[in-house]
Order: structure tokens, then sequence, then C-alpha cells
């Protein structure tokens, strides 16, 4: 496959249980070729996360640092199964990305049916452009719908590294499942490290080996080209500046 040259999931301390800077991320990142970025941290209702404050006030980081380009953004925590999430249109309209997930400290597990609902109202929202690691075992959902609604509302359905390696364990048969259907529907897809420390930004073996391994099709994954993502996020109104 192509080189990856976008990451579009990372952390940094801002969200609590990671350990590097934006800085540190921007410096690894250079090391390894990766020419942007998505500096994604957690939704203020994430414990330990940051003040609603810090969504706020993005605009003092540099569009560049150490050569590569950062997307100023945030990884919302979806809080109800009818998507609601944890950042309101004042703050979203602000930022240059918006990844939205599910997490078990955030809302309480449901039905597959409920867990579908929340990640397709969560997709509803115009400001949401991706639906980070949908293959955790603790929220059983349908790939199917959630794949066709991805498309319905451009959406893109990440592949999260992390998930299949250290995080989430069990995710590795939800994503090969997510895979091989996004690949039958020609669903768009985003490749995040989900890096909680600078090391692991631009890291995508393992979700690398698995699309490998169903014969996906590169072209239908995004990090190949930053200009690619800045394109798409420009098509929702987004990036209008650069």
């Amino acid at each position: 496959m192509k080189k990856m040259v976008v990451d579009t999931h990372t952390h940094t301390i801002a969200s609590g249980h990671a350990y590097s800077t934006l800085i540190e991320n921007c410096f690894e990142a250079s090391e390894k070729g990766i020419k942007l970025i998505a500096m994604t941290d957690h939704g203020p209702a994430m414990p330990g996360g940051p003040h609603i404050f810090h969504f706020g006030n993005l605009k003092v980081i540099p569009d560049i640092i150490h050569g590569v380009e950062v997307l100023k953004g945030a990884e919302v925590n979806i809080l109800d199964f009818n998507g609601k999430i944890d950042l309101n249109e004042g703050r979203l309209r602000n930022l240059d990305i918006v990844v939205a997930s599910l997490h078990d400290v955030c809302i309480t597990p449901g039905s597959k049916k409920d867990n579908t609902n929340a990640l397709i109202g969560a997709m509803k929202n115009k400001y949401v452009d991706i639906i980070a690691h949908p293959g955790n075992p603790a929220f059983e959902i349908d790939v199917k719908e959630v794949l066709k609604a991805a498309k319905e509302y451009n959406v893109l359905i990440e592949i999260n590294n992390s998930s299949l390696g250290f995080s989430r364990p069990g995710s590795f048969e939800n994503c090969t499942r997510i895979a091989e259907k996004a690949a039958e529907l020609n669903n768009m897809i985003t490749l995040g490290s989900d890096a909680h420390i600078c090391y692991h930004v631009g890291e995508f073996q393992n979700a690398l080996k698995m699309l490998e391994s169903v014969g996906f099709n590169e072209n239908y994954i995004i990090n190949t080209d930053e200009n690619r993502l800045k394109d798409y996020l420009k098509s929702k109104g987004k990036l209008q500046e650069r």
C-alpha cells in the first residue's frame, strides 16, 4: 500500500490520560514522514478531560509545527442513544475536524439497536467528520446500517490502530467485519493511531495488516494524501482559510 501521511486521531496531555504535548507529537510525526495530524483531545464529558475553554482557544496553535500541519479538533463523546455529543455548536463550528465515539465512561452500552442509533445520530450532526473505533466490542452495532449511514451523511469510518493492539481487547474480529463491509459498500475510511503518547503517532501497522488481509482498496483510505483529507473537510465547509 501507499505510505500513510495523515493521522486523524491523536491525543495530548490535555486529554488527561495521555502523556505527550502537541509539540512532541508533531516532532515524532515529522520524524516518521507524517505530513498532517489531527489534534483530537477528548471532549469535556471524559473524566479528567479538558475544560470546554480548551476548545475555544485552539486558534493560538500554529497551523504548522516542526513541518507538520496540525488540524485543531476534538474527539467528542456520544452521550445518549440519539447521538447527542458533548460540545455545542458554538465550539464545534470553530474546529477543523471532529471525531465522535462511544466510551463506556460517558454512556452505558445499550442494545445493538441503541448503539447503532447512537452512532447514526452523531453522524447526523453536520460537524461530525469521523466515527472512531466502531469495532469496540463493548458497543455491539449493526455494521451495515452504520456504514450505509456514513455514506449518506458523508462521514468517514475509522479503523483504529490502537484497538487492534493494546486498547479495547476483542476488537479485531469486529474491525475486520467493518473493513470487509466497507470494502463492499465503497465507504471511505480513515486510519487513526489514537496515540496517547507521541511514540504511537503515525503508527498504523496493525490496521494496515488487517486491511491487506481483506484486500481493502487503498483508494478508499483517505490517509494517503493530506490534500484528500483537507479537500473532504473543505467540502463540509471547514478549513476555508487554508
